[in-house]
């Protein structure tokens, strides 16, 4: 029996292809969420903070919400619209995972899964 995989990514575009919501723009909002911190965030990504600030204010503009609140005395969080984004974008990777393993199980006949 052959050993396949099937590996596939998910993320949200523009009719332009700008990206609005993909695995890097979830992994900064789980580790703003996580560290209170979006200099943090960026460090630990290994990114510039404008750079993920960038992100963070592209996404809002596409979603037009604000996604994170940044309070000079509280550092940063997710807002409720931005734990729902997150959430949400999390939901539909695992839903489009589960369907892409049934798909790919049904072509190449690969049983065990």
């Amino acid at each position: 029996m052959l050993d396949l995989r099937l590996k596939s990514r998910q993320w949200l575009e523009d009719s332009h292809g700008n990206i609005i919501m993909g695995e890097g723009r979830q992994r900064i909002l789980e580790l703003i969420d996580r560290t209170g911190s979006i200099n943090q965030a960026a460090k630990l990504m290994g990114m510039s903070y404008r750079g993920v600030w960038g992100k963070i204010r592209a996404t809002e503009e596409h979603v037009n919400k604000k996604i994170v609140l940044t309070e000079k005395r509280h550092g940063s969080r997710l807002t409720e619209d931005g734990k729902r984004l997150l959430a949400d974008y999390a939901r539909l990777k695992d839903e489009c995972q589960r369907a892409d393993e049934r798909i790919f199980r049904n072509i190449f006949k690969i049983e065990g899964f």
